[in-house]
């Protein structure tokens, strides 16, 4: 069996590094604390609470456990930030580049569309 060579460790290592700086500015953005962003379950806890606004705890545990759950809630978070449905749509399957682009971009969070 053929292992995996050291350039996807360092691709993974490098866009998990990349989610956690994006939510830790989307989370500053939106008056939350920065380092939520580097606790598991508690990240997702407070991106769900930013999005979201309401059933916080349902969207928690749903989007941990179902992945169509966690792309309704990255589409509310990129409407709370003033973006459109196809970047919230993007941001799950892309974390790792459109996460920072949020955090630092001129977008503000309470600018939904």
């Amino acid at each position: 069996m053929q292992e995996l060579g050291t350039g996807y460790y360092a691709f993974g290592t490098i866009a998990c590094i990349l989610v956690i700086i994006g939510m830790w500015g989307v989370f500053k953005k939106a008056g939350q604390k920065g380092w939520y962003a580097i606790i598991p379950f508690l990240n997702v806890y407070i991106l769900c609470k930013v999005a979201l606004k309401e059933n916080v705890v349902l969207f928690t545990i749903l989007s941990i456990i179902v992945s169509p759950v966690l792309i309704y809630v990255y589409i509310k978070l990129a409407r709370s930030f003033g973006k459109g449905t196809g970047y919230g749509v993007l941001t799950f399957f892309l974390p790792f580049i459109l996460l920072p682009a949020l955090a630092f971009s001129g977008a503000s969070y309470g600018e939904a569309q």
